[in-house]
């Protein structure tokens, strides 16, 4: 089973003024592109050939050996998750289940929004910020370069991608700039609850 570029959910311009065109043209266009193109690279003619690109994230993700596979297909997993936690005029308060379970397991949505922040402020490099279900709870984690919480057990419903490229043109090094970005105009909400309604079945 190939990887593939899936489709971007929305217009490439559709999320400026705050991530701009000129982003998404490399991130997904060239960076995410790169994954694709490598991961097939890497699979063809191995026991990867046909699997699901979660089976293939778990069984390679403590293989040194694989670490060529595991770098590019988990980004490959990472980045069309990543493209769907955002759309236009995201952003705001979640309600319902999901934002009951977040005051339940961080005591209030702003205390969230401070952890999930600190998540990705003290990811040293390249990275990811997740917001996971572990054991039906809600909790907030951080994985390195192409790391997931797949290969932890936990599900993920929320990233926020950390590497440079995903905000240099548009924020330079502001990285807290571009976090609260995020969070304030850019998270499909509506994305993150429909995860978390599946996650806890």
């Amino acid at each position: 089973m190939a990887l593939e570029l899936p489709n971007l959910p929305y217009e490439i311009d559709a999320l400026e003024p705050h991530i701009s065109k000129e982003t998404l043209q490399f991130h997904h266009g060239k960076h995410h592109q790169a994954y694709v193109t490598n991961g097939n690279k890497l699979i063809a003619d191995t026991k990867y050939n046909d699997m699901a690109i979660e089976d293939i994230i778990c069984q390679s993700a403590k293989n040194a050996a694989e670490a060529g596979i595991f770098n590019n297909v988990a980004q490959v997993w990472n980045h069309s998750f990543y493209w769907n936690c955002m759309k236009p005029n995201g952003g705001g308060t979640p309600n319902g289940a999901l934002l009951d379970a977040i005051n339940k397991d961080f005591g209030d949505f702003e205390n969230f929004k401070k952890e999930f922040s600190n998540a990705g402020a003290t990811q040293f490099g390249s990275g990811w910020a997740w917001l996971v279900v572990d054991n039906g709870k809600l909790k907030i984690t951080k994985t390195p370069n192409a790391g997931n919480p797949l290969t932890e057990g936990q599900t993920p419903i929320l990233t926020m991608d950390v590497w440079e490229h995903a905000y240099y043109i548009d924020f330079r090094n502001r990285r807290p700039d571009y976090m609260s970005c995020f969070l304030d105009k850019l998270v499909n909400w509506d994305f993150v609850a429909e995860n978390y309604t599946k996650a806890i079945g």
